[in-house]
């Protein structure tokens, strides 16, 4: 759920292709240091550069092992790197996203962690995050960022209409945004027809796209309707901004906050260093974050992102052994906070929150949203399903077809990636 990784996507092609990948050892001379090779995800602009100096760190202090480093971009690296290691030439390391790794896990290309130096801290690290990186009782990553969804909000626009909190529910949102729209001339809300975006309405009904437990779909439950008609609400009325179903919908909802046109959004917190060089919030303190509205369940719920580092089985034992040390500085207390306080993200280990890190109000207050964050179930198809919502959500909240027929297209396409789910 990035930015700015298209205009990167020609560059990075070329880098992969004159990449020597884990698989293949023949470049390391046999006196001399292994190179592992390390695709990492991250936004090419605002965050490599952090990841790239930890590496040349690593290097410094580990003078046996050199880190091939490329950056590939975000929405294209799950589907390179199901075709490398399919062909036995992926990386020896991937920074996977969460919902990835299950997958990967599943097809034999992860190696487990479990017992070694890469996971020695396992339990500085924040449980749920180690719950997420598992499979089948083995863990096949260790959690290097995590994040999750937030109302973000202008406080002095806020102010300005006479709002002193947040929000706590969706009607009470549609509230605020009414009164937002009549003080200050600016909406209140603008939001997402993105799925991953949607499924906070999914969590504040109680209810998600399947049950894996239960081997059930319900993206058409009633809960799941309930949910989708309070989401579909939210792009019309006073303050509401009108639903944006084109292919830039992301950059403009970005952009309008950013610059103060709209005074609240949902979005996580890999877009912290972009809110703060916006007009809005050249002072940072102006930046609101707070706890997704609930829903009828209660409370309000969004889903748990981040990246885990995991290592590909296909490596040879020596290039594995590196990449595990690799591994183990790349996710220590000292990297991670290294990490924290450059890119503005999230630790994933509890020892990483220092006083400096914390001093950051965007990661203070999405530290303070991470009680209400859900994990994924280990269903390897899990962040698949959110490929038939994208195509039916826009149609939705653009009046292009009905709510029914939008969720029962979605349910169809569901069923054929978990054939063994009822409906």
């Amino acid at each position: 759920m990035r930015r700015g990784i298209a205009a990167t996507a020609l560059v990075a092609s070329l880098a992969l292709a004159a990449t020597a990948c884990g698989g293949d050892s023949g470049s390391d001379k046999a006196d001399g240091p292994v190179t592992i090779t390390w695709w990492d995800t991250s936004n090419a602009t605002n965050e490599a550069p952090t990841y790239k100096a930890l590496a040349k760190k690593f290097e410094a202090a580990n003078s046996n092992i050199k880190v091939k480093y490329v950056n590939v971009p975000f929405d294209q690296a799950q589907n390179k790197f199901d075709t490398a290691a399919g062909s036995k030439g992926a990386p020896d390391i991937l920074r996977s996203e969460v919902g990835w790794t299950p997958a990967f896990a599943k097809k034999g290309y992860f190696l487990p962690l479990d017992g070694t130096e890469a996971l020695a801290d396992q339990d500085k690290f924040q449980a749920s995050l180690i719950k997420q990186a598992q499979y089948d009782g083995k863990t096949y990553g260790v959690p290097l960022v995590t994040d999750t969804l937030a109302l973000v909000y202008n406080k002095k626009l806020f102010q300005k209409a006479g709002i002193g909190t947040a929000p706590s529910t969706w009607d009470e949102l549609k509230t605020d945004a009414a009164t937002i729209k009549k003080k200050t001339g600016v909406d209140g809300y603008w939001g997402s027809t993105q799925a991953y975006y949607a499924q906070t309405f999914l969590y504040g009904e109680g209810t998600d796209t399947v049950d894996a437990t239960a081997k059930k779909i319900t993206v058409k439950s009633a809960a799941a309707v309930k949910g989708y008609k309070t989401w579909q609400s939210l792009f019309s009325g006073k303050g509401l901004h009108k639903a944006d179903t084109t292919a830039d919908a992301y950059a403009h909802i970005q952009d309008a906050f950013v610059n103060g046109k709209v005074a609240a959004i949902i979005q996580g917190p890999w877009e912290i260093t972009n809110f703060y060089k916006g007009s809005a919030f050249k002072t940072k303190d102006n930046l609101g974050i707070a706890t997704v509205p609930a829903g009828s369940a209660g409370k309000g719920g969004a889903p748990t992102g981040g990246h885990n580092l995991s290592v590909y089985a296909g490596s040879d034992k020596a290039h594995q052994e590196a990449s595990l040390k690799f591994l183990k500085f790349m996710t220590s207390a000292s990297s991670q906070e290294a990490v924290a306080l450059k890119n503005s993200t999230l630790p994933t280990r509890d020892d990483a929150y220092t006083t400096q890190v914390k001093s950051d109000p965007g990661i203070a207050g999405y530290q303070g949203v991470l009680a209400a964050a859900q994990p994924r179930p280990a269903l390897p198809e899990y962040s698949s399903l959110w490929g038939p919502l994208d195509t039916e959500l826009p149609k939705i909240a653009g009046g292009k077809e009905s709510l029914d027929k939008g969720l029962s297209n979605a349910e169809l396409a569901i069923a054929k990636l978990v054939p063994d789910f009822s409906k």
